[in-house]
């Protein structure tokens, strides 16, 4: 007997809900999404690594939700300014998936 039909006797009333294929609404973000790819870039700035992203042309109140949602999602400092978004490390890859997988256009430059 496996935990699904455990559960379906423990609880025969609840009735389960689909999971939704939408992943924009896992990560609970909702952004304007533009043509052109975002350019992640990776440098090195007093000998410390630092990723960081531009080309989005969309609003800056998005922008900003981009940045936290990152941030939150790698566990890693960063900022906003002057239309970039500033990640402390090298997270070019975990990065890019993420942004893929919101819908987003990502170009990788250097390395």
């Amino acid at each position: 007997m496996d935990l699904q039909e455990q559960l379906k006797h423990l609880f025969p009333d609840h009735v389960p809900e689909e999971a939704s294929s939408e992943e924009n609404e896992s990560i609970g973000i909702d952004i304007w999404l533009q043509d052109d790819p975002i350019l992640c870039k990776y440098e090195k700035r007093k000998g410390k690594p630092i990723t960081i992203l531009e080309g989005y042309n969309g609003a800056d109140k998005d922008f900003k939700l981009l940045t936290k949602t990152l941030k939150q999602k790698l566990s890693v400092g960063g900022s906003y300014k002057n239309d970039r978004i500033i990640i402390q490390g090298d997270y070019r890859d975990q990065i890019m998936t993420i942004l893929k997988t919101i819908g987003f256009q990502v170009k990788r430059v250097g390395g």
